[in-house]
C-alpha cells in the first residue's frame, strides 16, 4: 500500500494557501468602477488621458468664444447659433456615451482577469482528470494487455474529477448569475444589441446551458465510481463477472464521452467567443487534454516507481506512455494546423477575426505553444532511448503539461480580457491552488487501495510485459 509522505503532502498545502492568497489579491486588486480603470489607462498611455482633457478644455472654449462672438448679432444668426450649440451638445453627448461604453467594456475585462486566470486553471485540471478516465476506458473497452499494471495509478488520478467537477460547476453558476463576464451572451444587454447571438439564444441560454453541465458531470463522475467500485470487486471476485460489467459500462461511457466532449467544448470554451465557430474544435481540444491526460499518468508513475512502489512497471510500460505522450503531441499540431489553415485560407472575416487576435495580440504563448507542444516533444521524444530514461520523460512531461496549459489560455483569454491580459499574480496563484489540489486528491486517493490490480484477467501479462 502507499503511503502518502508528509513532505508531498505539505507541499501540496503550502501551493493551495499560496494559490489562495494570490487568488485573493488578483480580485482585491481589480477596478470596481470606471473612474479605477482611466486611471489605469492614463498611467498606461503615459499622458494620453491628459491630451483627451486638454482637448476637451480647448473645444469647451472655443465654443464659448464662437457663443460670444454670436450673441451680439440678432434676427437669424442668434437663432443659428442656438441649434448649433443644441447640435454641438449632443454630439458631445454621443461622444461621452460612446467614451463611458468603452470605459465599462475594459472594466469588464479588467475584473474579468482573476475570474478568467481561475476559470482557465479550473478547467484544466479537470479535463486532464477527464481525460485519464477516457484513457482508462479505451485500454478497458480494447482488452490491453500491457496496461493493467497502471491502472490504479489512472484511478488515483480520476478520483480528482468529482472535487474538480463541484468547483468547476459552481463556477459556471456563478457566470449565470452574474459574478462575471466570461460569457458575453449570458449578458442580456449585450444579447440585445447582437443579432447573432440572438439567432443562437435556443442553444446559448443559461437553463439550458447549466443543465446540459450537469448532465455532463454526472454522467462522468458516474462512470467513474461504478468502474472503480467493479474493478475493486473483481479484485475479491472468483470470477470474471465485474470485470464483463465494467467491460459493457466503459462500452456505454466512451459513447457518451466522445459526444459529451465535443459538446463541452462549445458550451464551456468556445462560447466565450460565441461570434466564432470550428468544425475541429471539440477534437482540438480532446487532443489537447487528452495528451495532458497521458502526461500526467507518466509523470504520477514515474514518481511512484521512484519511492519503491509498482514493482511491475517496468520501462516497457514506461516507453509506451511516452509512445503516447508523443503520438497525441503530433495529432494535436495536426488538428492545430488544420484548424488554423483552413480558417485563415478561407478568409471568412467571423472566423479569422479568432486567429487575428491571437497573432496579434498572444503573438508570444500563441506561437509559444507551439514550440512547447510540437517542436519540443518532437525533438526530445521521437528518440527511442529517450523514452526510457526518466528524467528525460520528467522534462518533456513538465514542458507539456505547461504548454497545454498555455493553449487552453490562449483559447479562453482573448474573449473574456481582451487586450487586458498578462501572466501575472491571479494566473500564477489559480495553477498553484489547483495544483495543490490535484496532489493532495490524487496521492490521498493512492492511499486508499492497493496499487495492482491483482484479479484483472490480463494482470499477468501486463505484468511480464516486455519487447
Amino acid at each position: 500500500m502507499y503511503t502518502f509522505s508528509s513532505k508531498l503532502k505539505t507541499l501540496s498545502f503550502i501551493l493551495m494557501a499560496l494559490g489562495v492568497l494570490g487568488i485573493g489579491y488578483g480580485f482585491w486588486n481589480a477596478p470596481k468602477d470606471i473612474q479605477a480603470v482611466e486611471q489605469i489607462l492614463a498611467a498606461d498611455s503615459h499622458g494620453g488621458h491628459a491630451a483627451v482633457e486638454s482637448h476637451g478644455e480647448s473645444t469647451a472654449h472655443e465654443a464659448t468664444s464662437a457663443h460670444e462672438e454670436v450673441k451680439g448679432h440678432e434676427g437669424t444668426t442668434e437663432a443659428h447659433a442656438e441649434k448649433a450649440a443644441v447640435a454641438g451638445e449632443h454630439h458631445d453627448a454621443k461622444e461621452v456615451k460612446e467614451h463611458e461604453k468603452h470605459l465599462t467594456h475594459v472594466l469588464h475585462q479588467l475584473q474579468n482577469k482573476p475570474w478568467a486566470a481561475l476559470y482557465v486553471a479550473c478547467i484544466f485540471f479537470m479535463l486532464i482528470s477527464l481525460g485519464v478516465l477516457a484513457f482508462y476506458g479505451i485500454q478497458q473497452v480494447a482488452q490491453a494487455g500491457w496496461s493493467p499494471v497502471l491502472f490504479r495509478v489512472m484511478q488515483g488520478i480520476t478520483a480528482y474529477l468529482p472535487v474538480g467537477s463541484i468547483i468547476f460547476f459552481i463556477i459556471l453558476l456563478l457566470c449565470g448569475f452574474h459574478f462575471n463576464h466570461l460569457f458575453v451572451w449570458l449578458d442580456p444587454e449585450v444579447v440585445a444589441e447582437d443579432k447573432l447571438i440572438q439567432a443562437k439564444a435556443g442553444y446559448l441560454n443559461f437553463p439550458f446551458w447549466i443543465a446540459r453541465a450537469a448532465v455532463f458531470l454526472l454522467g462522468w463522475n458516474y462512470y467513474r465510481y461504478k468502474s472503480v467500485q467493479n474493478d475493486l470487486a473483481q479484485d475479491e471476485s472468483n470470477d470474471n463477472s465485474f470485470y464483463k460489467k465494467n467491460f459493457k459500462l466503459t462500452a456505454g461511457f466512451l459513447v457518451f464521452f466522445i459526444v459529451t466532449e465535443s459538446i463541452m467544448s462549445w458550451d464551456w470554451i468556445m462560447s466565450v467567443d460565441p461570434h466564432w465557430f470550428s468544425t475541429l474544435f471539440g477534437w482540438y481540444v480532446f487532443a489537447s487534454f487528452f495528451v495532458s491526460a497521458i502526461t500526467t499518468i507518466a509523470l504520477v508513475t514515474l514518481y511512484l516507481k521512484g519511492k519503491g512502489f509498482l514493482e511491475y512497471v517496468n520501462t516497457s510500460h514506461i516507453h509506451d506512455l511516452a509512445k503516447f505522450m508523443f503520438g497525441f503531441s503530433v495529432f494535436w499540431t495536426y488538428l492545430w494546423f488544420s484548424q488554423f489553415m483552413l480558417i485563415w485560407y478561407a478568409n471568412i472575416p467571423e472566423e479569422i477575426t479568432y486567429f487575428i487576435t491571437r497573432i496579434e495580440v498572444y503573438n508570444l504563448p500563441f506561437f509559444g505553444a507551439v514550440v512547447m507542444n510540437f517542436v519540443f516533444p518532437l525533438l526530445i521524444l521521437i528518440n527511442t532511448d529517450f523514452k526510457r530514461i526518466t528524467w528525460v520523460l520528467v522534462m518533456a512531461g513538465v514542458v507539456i503539461l505547461a504548454g497545454h496549459y498555455i493553449d487552453f489560455f490562449n483559447m479562453i483569454m482573448p474573449g473574456t480580457v481582451g487586450d487586458q491580459w498578462f501572466i501575472g499574480v491571479p494566473e500564477i496563484a489559480s495553477v498553484l491552488f489547483f495544483l495543490g489540489l490535484f496532489i493532495y486528491v490524487v496521492f490521498s486517493a493512492l492511499t486508499k487501495n492497493p496499487l495492482l490490480a491483482k484479479r484483472n484477467p490480463y494482470i499477468e501479462e501486463s505484468k511480464h510485459f516486455h519487447y
